[in-house]
């Protein structure tokens, strides 16, 4: 029996994401040092966005946040203004109203909004420290080698097998790739027929001579050695070192430090001499030279934190983002082709185009606007959450803090805060701190108080770094000693705890 075809009427819900909206969660998980670049790839790609001020005009409206403030119970606010009305009754985002926006209803003529509010409620700062942030020039592991084989008598084919050699170290200064490997290399990408006893020959010479000492070792073991013996070779005293890295290395890796004695035959001052030798080699000899993530190493915080006689100020770092506008000429073009009177349509799609652009732009300076709001407000919310800390710099004083509870607070949604929370931090008196620190699960104390894990993780750094060494503590005496403070916390979650503060074992924490 044949089905025969027909039409029916179907309604469901769906959410779709609007582009603007697409952008404006990709910006705000960009921090404040990559966020320059990213406007400068809009500016290029827009001609209609450029950078510049707009002439203010009118006065910024005042962002009361008094609701926030009885979030926590205080009556005060700080001198920074908080944000909007109530972070948890928060307007709508404007930018759900794009979709019916129509290109012809935009006036060329209309003021269009600065993102960057120069008072303190957008913390710009002094206009003196608006300049470029200075960028240190690292070294280079590979050309500090590179420069060293001028140093050795080689022929044209052997210098090619050395820059191969030294192009296989990694930053770490280790050679982790097999001689095989590298004969097979220079056979097939430059032509250049070699041996195995030849590479490890010139390998030889680099571990001898090369600076920094150590370097193309192929695994710890090697690296050690070669350090000891260019000691040896200056000089020093090193024979039972070299002898102990060479026959009792898993026994020095593991710190089983009686087995080592036993072996070697010495007492126990001559043996916390030649661990006193071994702990002073470099186990990654490239990393004195080596360039190393710059965004790992120069921290540029994305807010600010001062304590102001007691009251907390809040403000964002402005450094990297330019202040945008619409370009004058696109305006002037528009509004020439919007007085012409016969348009053919040539001028149409002209005018269509120029439409598209200012258009665009204008959404990117709002989106920027937006991204601002949203980073202060959430940053607002965790400021007041963890007032306490912020005042005193005690972890202890850390609350219980999910991302759901600053959600909740600021209006926003759970990946909102969370995209936010992403690669940004806070500077403060007391140094500077990701975002994500101040994030934690709550711990039940045995007068069934909540408290954060941060604070039990404090206190266990504390007992680590206060213990006596030559008799470490385990974990079991670890855990009894947080229930005596009031902490019912299990031995396992002591253990979890210990791993996360990269604390090892009490056996590899123990010191002759």
């Amino acid at each position: 029996m044949a089905i025969g075809q027909g039409l029916r009427q179907v309604q469901k819900q769906q959410l779709k994401l609007l582009p603007q909206q697409i952008q404006l969660m990709k910006l705000l998980q960009i921090p404040t040092a990559n966020l320059e670049e990213r406007i400068k790839e809009e500016i290029e790609e827009n001609p209609a966005l450029e950078m510049g001020a707009e002439e203010e005009q009118g006065e910024d409206a005042d962002l009361n946040h008094q609701e926030a403030l009885d979030e926590y119970g205080l009556t005060d606010a700080p001198d920074a203004e908080g944000p909007a009305d109530s972070l948890a009754d928060a307007e709508p985002d404007s930018l759900y109203e794009y979709g019916n926006a129509d290109s012809a209803d935009w006036d060329p003529d209309d003021d269009v909004p600065d993102y960057q509010v120069r008072d303190m409620h957008y913390g710009g700062g002094n206009d003196e420290d608006n300049g470029p942030i200075p960028i240190k020039v690292e070294g280079n592991l590979h050309d500090l080698l590179v420069d060293q084989l001028g140093l050795l008598e080689l022929d044209d084919r052997q210098r090619k097998v050395a820059e191969q050699i030294v192009g296989s170290i990694d930053e770490d200064g280790y050679l982790r790739r097999e001689v095989a490997s590298i004969v097979d290399d220079l056979a097939f990408r430059q032509n250049v027929q070699t041996s195995d006893a030849e590479v490890e020959q010139l390998l030889g010479q680099i571990q001898r001579s090369f600076d920094p000492a150590g370097v193309g070792a192929r695994h710890l073991q090697e690296c050690l050695l070669l350090q000891l013996q260019r000691r040896q070779t200056e000089g020093h005293q090193v024979d039972l070192a070299l002898q102990a890295v060479r026959d009792y290395f898993e026994e020095f890796t593991k710190k089983h430090y009686e087995k080592i004695q036993r072996g070697l035959g010495i007492d126990e001052d001559t043996l916390r001499e030649v661990m006193h030798q071994l702990i002073r080699l470099n186990p990654k000899p490239g990393g004195v030279v080596a360039p190393i993530n710059k965004a790992e190493t120069y921290v540029i915080p994305d807010f600010f934190i001062e304590n102001i006689n007691g009251k907390l100020e809040l403000s964002l770092n402005n450094m990297n983002a330019p202040e945008l506008r619409i370009s004058s000429d696109y305006r002037d073009m528009l509004r020439e082709y919007e007085r012409g009177t016969k348009k053919n349509k040539q001028q149409r799609d002209a005018v269509m185009f120029i439409k598209q652009k200012i258009d665009a732009a204008k959404w990117f300076i709002d989106i920027i606007k937006q991204r601002h709001e949203t980073l202060y407000n959430s940053m607002w919310a965790i400021m007041m959450h963890q007032q306490e800390f912020f005042l005193t710099g005690d972890e202890t004083s850390l609350r219980p803090m999910i991302l759901k509870d600053i959600a909740e607070i600021t209006g926003l949604d759970i990946s909102t805060i969370s995209r936010v929370a992403n690669s940004k931090f806070v500077q403060t008196e007391f140094g500077t701190y990701r975002l994500k620190f101040f994030f934690s699960e709550s711990l039940s104390t045995d007068s069934g108080e909540e408290v954060s894990t941060r604070e039990v993780k404090k206190i266990l750094s504390d007992m680590v770094a206060a213990e006596d060494k030559h008799k470490p503590l385990s974990d079991d005496q670890l855990t009894d000693m947080l229930k005596e403070k009031g902490y019912n916390i299990a031995r396992r979650t002591v253990a979890k705890y210990r791993e996360q503060l990269n604390v090892p074992v009490a056996r590899l924490r123990k010191q002759l």
